[in-house]
């Protein structure tokens, strides 16, 4: 087996300097909107407030679009590093670092070499989307990192019939509960009724799980605070269980969401997105797959199922969402894991040449140019740091209002820390009643408005490609 895979000095390296580089990462760009500055934003409010039952998406706006564990990871990440990028970021991508673990020691107990479980978990570090995604502040890190236990544990369970992994099992599945809600269940669901069907293990399905101590242990994790978030906001589970897990991927375009608009994608678009998420392996994923042939996947015996397991973990989330029409990218993130363990089952069982290997250099290179451009004016649409930073520099920020004309953006809230107040009216509407001095963050080239105004001193503070920061006070 040493001949498939690099050194195992080769492979600590190589993902140690990885690793090493996406930490130093985390503190170099901003928080972006929409999704990053927004759960920020909620992390930051959740530990101001101390309210840590349910999201707020403003001070009086409760957020029931997702679980709390992502706020709960920046808000923990806040209070040990301050209100920063590192702090909102790090523990998402100490859970990133967790699932490269999950998969190396499956990968060693399964594969029976150091060098194959250190492969897996270099060829999921070197995954450019996991990489960025386990560095972001989102859902879907945690999610991940819940779905991968869970269906380890599953497998250990299973062969080894120890109620310990059982257990393990249903943590997982509670942690999933409290990371996106009950699209765990589902994705697991999924999973675990292709393979069983395709291996023919019904008989065997109830006896080696205990379920149902298992579940009592799940519910006993994620129900409390399921009860706590419906009394603190009643309607929460109707708009969570309906809207969230039906509603948002059957109904394109859907217009139920509280808290902006949906995704919408072409019907069966996950397939595309799975692709790309998977490079810079997809190539030789493909090919392996191609040359092992779907019988291998069928018509194994008993110590070769982990390829059918592997193969129906990998599909669950494109299955699930090949009808859905909101979605992101992000959603084929469980199935990386998958993707990297079967990776190194084909180059055990059909080895090519470890030189293709060599792909994995497109995802540092890629890194370290996305990181650049993000302090170009590329970032301008993505962010309103900059601006805010020169308003606090402002010797009046202090005393005077801080507006943003239209719908203040999660980044001018997180950045301001909360203090950014939305003006959704023309300014003609509302400057009539405006008394105090007042910074405003508006749109490039609208200051003439302002500066036509009889009753009121403006002056430009500064400005980016799309928006403006203005200060006014009176004459």
């Amino acid at each position: 087996m040493t001949k498939q895979f690099p050194t195992i000095k080769i492979l600590l390296i190589g993902v140690s300097a990885l690793l090493l580089l996406r930490l130093v990462s985390l503190g170099l760009y901003p928080l972006m909107d929409t999704t990053e500055a927004r759960y920020g934003e909620m992390a930051r409010i959740m530990l101001e407030t101390g309210n840590w039952v349910t999201p707020m998406f403003d001070y009086a706006v409760p957020f029931w679009g997702k679980p709390p564990m992502f706020t709960w990871l920046s808000a923990f990440g806040f209070k040990a590093m301050g209100v920063n990028e590192i702090g909102a970021r790090m523990p998402h991508f100490l859970v990133g670092i967790a699932i490269i673990g999950l998969v190396f020691y499956f990968a060693k107990i399964w594969f029976q070499s150091a060098r194959a479980a250190l492969f897996s978990a270099a060829v999921l570090a070197f995954t450019t989307s996991f990489l960025i995604f386990s560095g972001s502040v989102m859902t879907d890190t945690a999610l991940t990192f819940s779905l991968t236990l869970s269906m380890l544990s599953f497998w250990q369970a299973w062969h080894l019939q120890g109620k310990r992994w059982g257990y393990l099992f249903f943590i997982g599945l509670a942690l999933g509960l409290l990371s996106k809600g009950p699209l765990t269940l589902v994705l697991v669901g999924i999973s675990l009724f292709l393979w069983v069907s395709i291996t023919r293990q019904w008989h065997l399905l109830w006896h080696r799980i205990p379920w149902l101590s298992g579940t009592a242990l799940m519910l006993a994790v994620a129900l409390p605070w399921y009860i706590m978030a419906e009394l603190q906001t009643p309607g929460f589970l109707d708009y969570f269980i309906i809207g969230e897990h039906f509603k948002r991927f059957l109904v394109s375009g859907w217009q139920g969401d509280l808290y902006g608009s949906a995704h919408t994608q072409p019907r069966g678009m996950i397939w595309l997105l799975g692709l790309a998420a998977f490079l810079p392996w997809t190539p030789i994923l493909l090919v392996q797959w191609a040359r092992s042939g779907w019988q291998t996947v069928t018509t194994q015996p008993l110590p070769k199922h982990i390829l059918a397991y592997l193969v129906c973990w990998l599909l669950a989330p494109l299955i699930l969402f090949t009808m859905a029409g909101n979605i992101l990218m992000s959603y084929v993130m469980p199935s990386l894991p998958a993707a990297a363990l079967l990776l190194t089952y084909y180059q055990i069982r059909h080895p090519i040449n470890r030189k293709w290997y060599a792909l994995g250099l497109i995802t540092p290179s890629l890194l370290i140019a996305i990181v650049v451009s993000l302090h170009t004016y590329l970032v301008d649409p993505l962010s309103d740091k900059a601006l805010v930073e020169i308003w606090r520099q402002q010797p009046k920020s202090t005393a005077a209002d801080l507006l943003y004309l239209g719908r203040k953006s999660f980044s001018s809230q997180f950045y301001s820390q909360g203090k950014v107040q939305s003006r959704l009216k023309p300014v003609s509407q509302w400057l009539s009643s405006q008394t105090n001095s007042f910074f405003i963050i508006q749109p490039i080239n609208q200051k003439a408005q302002l500066f036509s105004q009889s009753n009121w001193q403006c002056e430009l503070k500064g400005t980016n490609t799309k928006r403006e920061l203005v200060f006014c006070h009176p004459r």
